[in-house]
């Protein structure tokens, strides 16, 4: 399933600078997320508050950790407050906020009619990578990641 699959047709996405249609936030995003390779985003908690057999209010946590380099000066100027938009050193910037949904059920199906992203804390520092051991099992950002091994050995693709 899509990302886009989540939400109504008609639904809207306030998120940081991006304030619009879902079918407008998906590009916009994307855009920003190709320009931040070594980014993760975690999701904790939820709260499911049903108001009617057709209305909910979820909100769900997330932890985001993201990589600022050179390229990322638009991120820098968007999520970085007060930092240097024209930086080139290697900065991490952790994020924890919430995902605040306004879900409809509408012909039986549940999905996202509007978003609000809420930003509860970042941090910034100079990138200081510890070395890895060369004997563990090493995460990559490509087809040579050990889950599509594990994923071809039991047949899938």
């Amino acid at each position: 399933q899509s990302v886009r699959a989540c939400f109504h047709d008609d639904a809207t996405d306030d998120h940081a600078d991006f304030k619009g249609a879902i079918d407008e936030f998906i590009p916009w995003v994307s855009k920003m997320h190709a320009a931040l390779p070594d980014s993760c985003h975690f999701l904790g908690n939820s709260l499911i508050e049903f108001a009617s057999g057709t209305k909910a209010v979820v909100e769900t946590y997330f932890f985001a950790v993201l990589r600022l380099g050179a390229q990322s000066g638009q991120h820098r100027a968007m999520l970085a407050s007060g930092s240097d938009d024209t930086a080139t050193g290697d900065t991490d910037l952790d994020v924890i906020g919430r995902y605040v949904d306004h879900f409809e059920k509408r012909d039986g199906v549940w999905r996202i009619a509007r978003r609000a992203v809420v930003f509860d804390r970042t941090r910034t520092q100079p990138t200081q990578d510890s070395p890895l051991k060369p004997h563990w099992a090493l995460g990559r950002r490509d087809g040579d990641d050990p889950i599509y091994a594990w994923r071809r050995q039991a047949g899938l693709r």
